[in-house]
């Protein structure tokens, strides 16, 4: 292994994140004993300093529009940062790098934070690093969890994706051809009636737990691809019209377990193609406990293990921002603020 210099260095990063409803500021320490290293991959002793984070929560069966959630964020993301900085005991002179969520997500949310991004970039003269909230996801789980090469399972709202790393890129091996498992599950709520507060998918999994009367639901998985459109519509005409057969219960727990059953089958093909035993768990969804079990069964059975993190880490957070952007940092990658 070779060092660019072999003093030991120490990163500080904010990171940004307001991607959808929630707003997240993180700060995170990175430190290299022996200096950055320029050939091997970089495993920097990681120190939380701080990770806060506030929901834009609409009314019970409403979703959240872009406009809102951009208003949210325009209105709260001050006292935020304040709170971070105030937790992490540091002052804005100690940072090196502001990280921000530049995509994918909703386009107004996320407008708002890359302005207050490129705003403290030019106050505070810090340089810019533009993160992907997809390889924030990854790189938080493994940091955290300590997975090595692992597939990795993506399931938020916005996304469903079966991710492997090879030869220095992120490269899909399956994802949903419609619409992402948290938006079904979000919908589905909706459709219910469930609260907002914490989040959907959190609320349909309480509901789910109660269940017992497993309901035939369509099952569509198409080689590596899974689609949940199909799913949604149909449960959605059962709890419509036939509510005096079916509880909302069991029409959770039904759809749960159909859902993930699909995401486990693409797994375990995705896991077995490339010889992987590790599989990681991100996203929002990923927290849900059902999941982790189901995932995890499939995991022994093949001598393997599955890696899944807290609601802390698994739900948009903004210190996966940083931890992601310092690692670019390191590397020399930085944002031009007219990006």
């Amino acid at each position: 292994m070779t060092t660019a210099n072999s003093k030991p260095k120490t990163i500080i990063a904010l990171g940004l994140e307001g991607s959808a409803n929630k707003l997240g500021v993180g700060i995170v320490k990175h430190v290299y004993p022996a200096g950055i290293p320029t050939d091997t991959e970089l495993q920097p002793e990681m120190i939380e300093l701080a990770n806060v984070r506030d929901t834009y929560n609409p009314p019970a069966g409403e979703g959240f529009l872009p406009r809102d959630v951009a208003a949210h964020h325009r209105a709260t993301i001050i006292e935020l940062l304040n709170q971070a900085l105030a937790d992490a005991k540091i002052t804005h002179q100690e940072l090196d790098c502001i990280c921000y969520t530049k995509g994918p997500g909703m386009g107004a949310p996320l407008q708002a934070v890359a302005l207050v991004a490129r705003t403290l970039s030019q106050l505070w003269d810090l340089p810019l690093v533009g993160v992907n909230h997809c390889v924030g996801h990854i790189e938080m789980g493994r940091a955290i969890t300590g997975a090595d090469n692992p597939i990795v399972l993506y399931v938020s709202g916005g996304n469903t994706q079966v991710i492997a790393y090879s030869q220095q890129t992120y490269r899909i091996f399956g994802e949903t051809l419609d619409i992402a498992i948290g938006n079904c599950l979000d919908r589905f709520a909706r459709v219910l009636k469930l609260p907002n507060d914490p989040s959907p998918g959190y609320n349909i999994e309480q509901y789910a737990k109660r269940g017992s009367k497993y309901i035939e639901l369509p099952y569509t998985v198409k080689g590596m691809d899974v689609s949940f459109s199909g799913i949604l519509s149909f449960i959605e005409q059962l709890a419509k019209t036939k509510a005096d057969q079916y509880t909302p219960e069991d029409l959770c727990y039904s759809l749960q377990e159909t859902m993930f059953a699909m995401l486990v089958e693409i797994t375990e093909r995705a896991m077995a193609h490339i010889g992987s035993t590790e599989v990681l768990v991100v996203g929002g969804v990923g927290c849900n406990v059902r999941l982790q079990e189901m995932m995890g069964q499939m995991a022994i059975e093949r001598n393997g293990k599955v890696f899944a993190t807290d609601m802390r880490y698994c739900i948009d957070n903004g210190i996966m921002i940083a931890q992601a952007g310092a690692l670019a940092f390191a590397r020399g990658f930085t944002t031009p603020v007219h990006d």
